[in-house]
């Protein structure tokens, strides 16, 4: 059941979250977090693709639905934990999320000042704080843009709809790619 209060607008579609995930450099052998999982529309497309899946879901009552929906598949963990306190795995990683808007500019400052940050990161985000998050002459570029510039090279990788989304955001929406500069 979808709170308000926690800004979620889920993927719609099991057949979309594959698409997208498509539209990553996420391979067999990856270890990838996903954050906000929901009831895990995102998850179950990631468990089919990858070694191992980590969901993170704060809320208690949306991490039993998703224990109904993944808890069975061998490669997923379940963290019903807030992502912004909990520990990164050891190792190489990746992020595939459609978190909660209201946390995008927390979750990439912590991912970003991690001992052991991500390889890429893909998210779901409002289209106008993505693009700040771009380092080019056509947009502003935020603090965080610059920040993450020195170790990601940032781009959207594709406009989203609103009715991918339960319920449909009033903003438009796009998916960002950060891959880590070597």
């Amino acid at each position: 059941m979808r709170k308000p209060e926690l800004s979620q607008h889920f993927l719609r579609n099991p057949r979309l979250a594959g698409f997208l995930i498509g539209h990553s450099n996420i391979k067999k052998r990856d270890t990838v977090i996903d954050i906000g999982a929901g009831s895990g529309v995102i998850t179950n497309a990631l468990a089919r693709r990858v070694k191992h899946v980590i969901a993170v879901e704060p809320d208690h009552e949306t991490a039993e639905i998703l224990r109904q929906n993944v808890g069975k598949l061998d490669n997923v963990t379940i963290a019903e934990e807030d992502f912004l306190t909990m520990q990164l795995p050891e190792g190489e990683y990746k992020i595939f999320a459609n978190p909660p808007f209201h946390l995008s500019s927390a979750i990439l400052h912590k991912l970003d000042e991690a001992k052991n940050p991500p390889t890429a990161i893909y998210l779901i985000l409002q289209k106008q704080f993505a693009l700040k998050l771009l380092n080019n002459d056509r947009h502003y570029t935020s603090q965080l843009g610059m920040q993450l510039f020195v170790h990601y090279a940032p781009r959207i990788r594709l406009p989203l709809r609103p009715e991918y989304f339960t319920p449909p955001p009033a903003v438009p929406t796009v998916l960002l790619e950060l891959k880590r500069r070597d």
